[in-house]
């Protein structure tokens, strides 16, 4: 998508942290944005800042859990009734868990599943076949992490495993959309400066129940950014000209490349060394793989 002006994006978690950063590049571009975010303090702090800059008229603030699929489809139809049809639709929202996985309850499960996986389930199976259906082309960005390319750390279990998901999602549905116009991205960041910190404030009432991550939570919610941290601005000129040139990777820090490259390496080296088939023609047919 070269054509940005007047177009709309759908940002969720679009308030704070990477989100909002998104939300105020795309904006600079000329496009209108729906902020949809489960914080309404955020939302507040985020619609005064478009004021601030002469930009309100292009915003639309929308509290939204995105576990919550009757809340999501009701602001997708508020989005269109202000702005018309989605041609960006940004899958950011998300949390921060972590903890010892033999100490996951399935509420911790249920919670770390249902946002950073079922959170971008509900947005692309709301918005994009009505993006497929306007035929005006677009673009999703799905936020994943750098966890979902270099090796997993301690108690980052569950995160890690969202993100990874995230990751392959994004790559089949950009197989999947080719013909439509519809162009796919995924962000995998590295360090910004987000409210990542405060997961244990946004965890919603049904997965409230037993948790066994309340030190780790405790422990992050303490955690301060390091000063040389990155913008999210800088996330949002990655996502900005990635929509332009319809890349499939967004990656933020290259300090992070060593890691994954380890990491890539170990899976390489563990292939046999010598072919199992004689041949992979036919199971590429039978895959449909050209």
């Amino acid at each position: 998508m070269r054509d940005l002006e007047g177009k709309t994006a759908f940002i969720t978690g679009g308030a704070s942290g990477i989100g909002l950063g998104i939300a105020k590049t795309l904006a600079g571009a000329g496009m209108r944005v729906v902020i949809a975010d489960l914080r309404q303090d955020h939302l507040d702090a985020a619609v005064a800042w478009f004021e601030s800059v002469q930009k309100a008229r292009d915003v639309l603030a929308i509290r939204l859990d995105v576990t919550d699929r009757p809340g999501f489809k009701a602001a997708a139809d508020a989005a269109e009734a202000q702005f018309g049809p989605i041609h960006v639709l940004v899958n950011n929202a998300g949390v921060g868990i972590e903890g010892p996985l033999l100490e996951a309850t399935y509420d911790d499960w249920d919670w770390g599943l249902g946002v950073n996986i079922g959170g971008v389930v509900n947005g692309i199976r709301t918005l994009l076949p009505r993006m497929v259906a306007h035929g005006q082309g677009g673009h999703v960005v799905n936020t994943a992490s750098m966890a979902a390319v270099t090796r997993a750390r301690q108690n980052f279990g569950i995160y890690a495993a969202t993100k990874a998901a995230i990751l392959a999602l994004s790559e089949s549905l950009q197989a999947e959309l080719a013909e439509t116009g519809i162009g796919v991205s995924v962000l995998c960041p590295g360090p910004y400066k987000t409210n990542i910190r405060e997961a244990k404030l946004n965890r919603p009432e049904k997965f409230a129940g037993e948790t066994g991550f309340g030190a780790s939570l405790e422990k992050l919610s303490k955690r301060e950014d390091a000063s040389n941290w990155t913008d999210p601005l800088d996330a949002g000129e990655r996502v900005l000209n990635a929509i332009r040139e319809d890349q499939l990777y967004i990656l933020t820090h290259g300090e992070f490349k060593p890691f994954a490259e380890a990491h890539y390496k170990g899976i390489l080296d563990a292939f046999p060394a010598e072919p199992t088939m004689d041949s992979m023609e036919e199971t590429m047919r039978v895959f449909g793989i050209k």
